[in-house]
């Protein structure tokens, strides 16, 4: 009995774990990070002070609780908080959630890894102007299974070719199931939040990217 008890309660804190957060502002320390890792520099569109760093509870492709990391424009941290708290409620698959200084702030590298990220100050795809994530008012999720395709139907990420279809539904994999399409609610969560979605481009498709 003691063994089943004590097997009921690991099964608790991996299956129905609590969501948990956190809001503040840009420490010095994230401030060097960030700059290290060539996501802020000078010239970039926002300051530092505008940002606010969020940590935030994800579930895995593993299925398992996980702490992610992101940082956002401080006008969209509460849509941000409030739309990951109902989809980790969901348990909605996240690969992993990193901040894009850990890759060097290179976009490509960054989604080789799958990895679900906001700010970054560089230029929009073929673009030089700044992209939404150089204003901290963008984010990019699970970017393998929700490519960017060109409006010739290119995709630049091998993993991701897969996906071109987006009406993949099975088998019932983490991975199907982090698929973003209209309606899914990842699409449903952010509209209600008066995002928009770059899936709903006309040209390109950028089905990772939602913006504000």
């Amino acid at each position: 009995m003691k063994h089943f008890l004590l097997f009921i309660a690991l099964l608790s804190s991996v299956y129905s774990g609590e969501f948990r957060y956190s809001i503040s502002p840009i420490t010095l320390n994230i401030k060097h990070q960030m700059i290290k890792g060539n996501s802020y520099r000078q010239g970039c569109p926002v300051s530092l002070d505008k940002l606010r760093y969020i940590q935030l509870s994800y579930i895995g492709f593993d299925q398992k609780d996980h702490t992610g990391e992101l940082i956002v424009h401080k006008d969209v941290a509460q849509d941000i908080v409030d739309i990951f708290a109902k989809l980790y409620d969901a348990r909605y698959p996240i690969h992993q959630m990193r901040l894009v200084s850990h890759f060097q702030g290179n976009d490509w590298r960054s989604i080789e890894a799958d990895n679900t990220s906001a700010f970054n100050c560089r230029n929009a795809t073929h673009s030089h102007k700044f992209s939404k994530h150089a204003y901290g008012k963008a984010i990019d999720i699970n970017p393998i299974e929700n490519p960017y395709i060109s409006r010739t139907g290119n995709i630049s990420h091998k993993a991701s070719y897969r996906y071109k279809n987006r009406t993949l539904k099975s088998p019932n994999t983490p991975q199907n199931r982090a698929i973003i399409t209209k309606d899914s609610l990842v699409y449903k969560l952010f509209i209600a939040h008066h995002w928009s979605w770059g899936g709903d481009w006309h040209y390109t498709k950028d089905y990772q990217h939602f913006q504000k």
